[in-house]
């Protein structure tokens, strides 16, 4: 090669591996600019946050505050004021049920028994109805199963059957006929 020539191929060189304008542009909006100086990387990777103490604050502060919030919901279903100056309140005396009023409570307690009754009855019903229908399928799988059995000892005949040979190795002609009369049979009908 010439010298002439080389100083081209340098210079095809150079243009094959120099990024587009366009995609050093694209790279610096998509990192956010130019990004930081070398003095300011430094300092930023110099300064150190790892504290192991502040984490474990941190982390049991934030899980007492689990708890806190757990007991305030808790507290609150049982209709008990947030207030945590009452813990254990009971209702006054007025509040408890006088003796006549058993009877309301009795009558109650007689619908639960009628309704846990008829939950009793739905759940049966249901009980039941699952099952019959499981039975079912099982009785269409097994009907498949007997069907899928039936075809393929019929075919295994028929195979059987198209595989004899004579003496000589020729195919027994009886069978393949045989066999042809039935499907002509089989298209008429």
């Amino acid at each position: 090669m010439k010298k002439s020539e080389m100083g081209q191929d340098k210079n095809r060189k150079d243009s094959r591996f120099k990024r587009p304008e366009s995609m050093t542009s694209k790279n610096k909006m998509r990192m956010g600019g130019k990004g930081l100086s070398l003095e300011a990387f430094a300092n930023a990777k110099s300064k150190t946050d790892y504290n192991p103490a502040l984490i474990k604050k941190k982390r049991e502060f934030y899980k007492n505050a689990k708890y806190v919030s757990k007991y305030k919901k808790l507290k609150k279903h049982e209709n008990f004021p947030n207030n945590p100056s009452f813990p254990d309140i009971e209702p006054p005396k007025d509040e408890i049920e006088p003796v006549g009023d058993r009877e309301v409570n009795h009558e109650r307690k007689k619908k639960k028994k009628d309704s846990a009754r008829s939950l009793n009855e739905v759940y049966e019903r249901k009980r039941k109805e699952l099952e019959k229908a499981r039975n079912e399928k099982e009785a269409i799988i097994q009907e498949m199963k007997e069907r899928k059995e039936q075809s393929q000892s019929q075919r295994k005949a028929l195979r059987e059957k198209m595989l004899k040979r004579t003496r000589s190795g020729q195919p027994v002609m009886k069978y393949r006929i045989e066999h042809m009369l039935e499907k002509i049979q089989g298209s008429r009908s």
